[in-house]
C-alpha cells in the first residue's frame, strides 16, 4: 500500500472554514492518505500506482464545523463516477418515501419544477415526475447524466453554481422544490452553491437536502464515511448559522437511517413567515450535549477508530492464519478509507463482490483488488465475507442466506464488529 505521488494541481489546501470563513482550524483526526474513493481502475491499469491525497479532518474553532481542507479537483472525483442510486433497492425505497413526504407536506403546485442537484441516475426525480411535477437533474458525471436524460429525466451535465441557478430560473422559472442529497457535503464552494439555490428557488419554495450526520459518525465510529468526496461533516448548529448568513432559514432538521445515519434539512428563504420548528432546537441541544462543538470530542473519536482497527485487524489476521479465505462484499466509496486505514489489502481479501455492473470487472482504488459479480461468492466459495457495504448488512445477509447455509460466515465491521 505504498503512497503514490500527488499529481500537480490536482489537490490544494484551503486555509479557512468552508462555512464561516474562520481561520482557526484544528486538526482532530488523521486518516491514512488514499486515492479518490471511487477511482476504480481497469485491468490494464492495475499495475500502475495511483496518487494518494491527505485525509486530515479539521475542526473550526469559530463555528464548530468539521471538514477536510485538502481539496481534490472535483473533475477528477466526479466526471467518471461509477456509483448509481438505482442499483440499490434500499435507496430506491428511501427516495420514494422521501419524495412522497415532500409532496404531502409542502404541496408543490401541479406542474411545479423540482430540481435535484447531484441527481445521479434520476432515481429521486422519477417519483416527482410520476406525480405530475416538472423535473430537472444536474450532475457532473457526463455518462450517467446522458443515461438519465435518455431514460426520461432531463439532466444537465455539469457542476451546480450560482450562474447555473440563475440560468435555470430564467429559462424554466423558479423551482418549487430544490433537493441536494449526499452532495451538499461534496462542494468546496458551498456558499456559492447556496447562492445558486437562493437564485433558483421560488419565494415560497423549499430547499431540502440530506447529508451524512456528524452525530452518527461520532456515535457509531463511522470513520469510513470520511473520504475526499465528502469535504464536510455536517451538524445542525453550524448549518443553521451558515444558512442564515446566506439568506436562508433552517426550518426543519430530522435524522434518517440512510448511509448509517443522515441529517435531512429543510430551508426556506429568510423572512418567509415560517420560523424554525422544534426539531432544529432539539438537535442543536443534543449536539451540544454530545460535545460536537468541542474539538476534544473528535480526539476521542480518533482513539475509538484506532481501537476498532486493532480489533478488526486481529480478527482478520487470525482467520487468515487459520487458513480461511476471505472476500469483501460491496465496493462502496467508504471501503477505500476502511481498507487503507486498517491495512486491509489483497493479502487479506482475495476478491470483492458487488451488485453494480459499473464496478464489476474493475479493480479497487489503489489496492487493486478485483471486483466480481455477486455470483462469485457461490462459485469461488470463500470461508468468510467481510461486508464493506455495512450499512446494507441486514439486506445483504438476508439476500445471501444461501452463503451462510453452505457454511460461509459474514463479518460486519461497523458500527460494531460481528461474526455472523
Amino acid at each position: 500500500m505504498e503512497a503514490g505521488k500527488l499529481k500537480s494541481g490536482s489537490c490544494h489546501r484551503r486555509r479557512d472554514c468552508r462555512l464561516c470563513g474562520g481561520a482557526e482550524l484544528t486538526l482532530v483526526v488523521s486518516l491514512t492518505p488514499t486515492p479518490p474513493a471511487n477511482a476504480f481502475v481497469a485491468a490494464e491499469d492495475r499495475d500502475k500506482r495511483q496518487a494518494v491525497y491527505p485525509l486530515g479532518v479539521f475542526f473550526c474553532e469559530t463555528c464548530a464545523h468539521v471538514q477536510l481542507l485538502d481539496v481534490v479537483d472535483p473533475a477528477h472525483l466526479f466526471e467518471d463516477y461509477v456509483y448509481v442510486s438505482g442499483t440499490s433497492p434500499v435507496f430506491v425505497g428511501h427516495f420514494g418515501d422521501y419524495a412522497r413526504d415532500i409532496m404531502a407536506r409542502f404541496q408543490p403546485p401541479e406542474g411545479g419544477l423540482v430540481v435535484d442537484i447531484g441527481s445521479n441516475d434520476g432515481t429521486l426525480l422519477k417519483f416527482f415526475k410520476g406525480a405530475g411535477l416538472a423535473v430537472l437533474g444536474i450532475d457532473p458525471a457526463a455518462e450517467i447524466a446522458a443515461r438519465a436524460t435518455a431514460a426520461g429525466i432531463k439532466t444537465i451535465p455539469g457542476f451546480f453554481s450560482i450562474d447555473m441557478g440563475r440560468r435555470i430560473a430564467a429559462e424554466r422559472g423558479p423551482a418549487s422544490v430544490v433537493t441536494a442529497n449526499n452532495v451538499f457535503a461534496h462542494m468546496d464552494d458551498i456558499a456559492g452553491a447556496l447562492d445558486g439555490v437562493s437564485a433558483l428557488l421560488d419565494p415560497d419554495g423549499v430547499f431540502v437536502f440530506e447529508v451524512s450526520y456528524l452525530a452518527d459518525v461520532v456515535e457509531k465510529t463511522l470513520f469510513d464515511t470520511i473520504y475526499h468526496e465528502h469535504l464536510d461533516y455536517h451538524s445542525v448548529k453550524p448549518l443553521r448559522r451558515f444558512l442564515a448568513a446566506g439568506g436562508m432559514e433552517l426550518i426543519e432538521a430530522t435524522r434518517t437511517d440512510s448511509h448509517g445515519g443522515s441529517l435531512r434539512c429543510v430551508a426556506r428563504h429568510g423572512g418567509s413567515g415560517r420560523g424554525p420548528g422544534p426539531s432544529v432546537e432539539a438537535l442543536v441541544a443534543m449536539e451540544e450535549e454530545m460535545g460536537l462543538d468541542q474539538a476534544h470530542t473528535f480526539h476521542r473519536f480518533a482513539e475509538g477508530i484506532d481501537k476498532l482497527g486493532a480489533e478488526l485487524r486481529s480478527l482478520l489476521d487470525r482467520l487468515r492464519d487459520e487458513g480461511s479465505t476471505i472476500a469483501g462484499f460491496g465496493a462502496p466509496a467508504k471501503a477505500t478509507t476502511l481498507m487503507y486505514h486498517f491495512g486491509i489489502g489483497p493479502e487479506t481479501l482475495d476478491f470483492i463482490v458487488d451488485d453494480s455492473p459499473l464496478k464489476q470487472g474493475l479493480f479497487t482504488p489503489g489496492l487493486h483488488i478485483p471486483v466480481l459479480p455477486t455470483s462469485a461468492l457461490y462459485e469461488l466459495k470463500p470461508d468468510h465475507a467481510l461486508i464493506l457495504a455495512w450499512n446494507f448488512a441486514p439486506e445483504i445477509m438476508e439476500k445471501n442466506a444461501a452463503f451462510r447455509q453452505a457454511g460461509g460466515r459474514f463479518i460486519v465491521p461497523l458500527p460494531d464488529i460481528e461474526l455472523v
